[in-house]
């Protein structure tokens, strides 16, 4: 098996970390780029020397010469990070598996265009069992379509920046899509005050943020008498690691295109 030339982005953060360990650690992976933000404390710096283990790999804030001679970009940092990144990488014709949340409606369709020359996967959540859930909820919706109630509640460490997490909007999208409603449209995000009484189409999003939570999501489906609950809670972010890994042994032999983990892992 042909080994993939990684770089990753966010180098020094928790994600970032998690990566470049699990990469080292791969038989068919190879680092072959780190990349941060300038300021960051670790430029220039080994990147294997965050774990003890030097690896010839610096870490840099130049993206032009850090995708030089990569095959593929991991990227779970900020929307504006993404952005610069994906312009690089589609001129160099690399390849992208993109875990980044927090992005508008014209940042996706940013995406969407550079897929028609790369093969990018784009999920908010790489976890596999979070993928699984996905396809449960379609399920579970179309078979609870009437005379329940939807409410999604997720919660993440203190340090997360964006609100509702980017997979409980998933989610949402799930839900409100095999209920054949549009989620712009009955999606409220918290209450608070004389909110009168809940509509029968409304969709509940509630969030928590506190410590070192790595991610729990749980969608209820509340009935008279009976309530559903699907929930997945990560321990660790190597759900999330392995998941993009997986997406990029996907991602051999693919000229372009545009995929999500429900590709990936045959849920189609």
């Amino acid at each position: 098996m042909d080994t993939i030339r990684f770089a990753v982005a966010g180098a020094s953060g928790r994600m970032g970390r998690t990566l470049i360990e699990t990469i080292l650690n791969s038989p068919d992976a190879k680092l072959a780029g780190a990349l941060d933000v300038s300021g960051c404390p670790l430029l220039g710096r080994d990147a294997g020397e965050m774990f003890g283990t030097p690896c010839g790999v610096a870490i840099s804030d130049d993206i032009e010469k850090t995708l030089s001679a990569v095959d593929c970009l991991i990227d779970f940092t900020r929307p504006e990070g993404t952005m610069r990144h994906i312009e690089v990488c589609r001129k160099r014709g690399v390849q992208m598996i993109i875990g980044t949340t927090g992005l508008n409606t014209e940042q996706k369709l940013t995406i969407q265009d550079a897929s028609r020359d790369i093969p990018i996967v784009f999920a908010p959540n790489m976890a596999i069992g979070v993928n699984l859930v996905f396809k449960l909820l379609d399920t579970a919706a179309r078979i609870l379509n009437e005379g329940y109630d939807v409410e999604i509640v997720e919660a993440h460490h203190r340090h997360k920046i964006d609100a509702p997490s980017g997979t409980a909007l998933r989610m949402g999208e799930i839900v409100a899509s095999a209920l054949g409603r549009d989620l712009a449209e009955c999606a409220v995000y918290g209450r608070e005050g004389v909110t009168g009484e809940r509509p029968a189409t409304q969709i509940g999003f509630s969030t928590m943020r506190g410590g070192d939570i790595v991610g729990e999501h749980t969608v209820f489906f509340i009935g008279t008498g009976e309530r559903v609950e699907i929930t997945h809670k990560a321990a660790s972010r190597m759900h999330f690691v392995h998941g993009a890994l997986r997406a990029a042994r996907f991602l051999r032999g693919k000229s372009r295109g545009l995929y999500d983990m429900q590709d990936v892992l045959g849920l189609r």
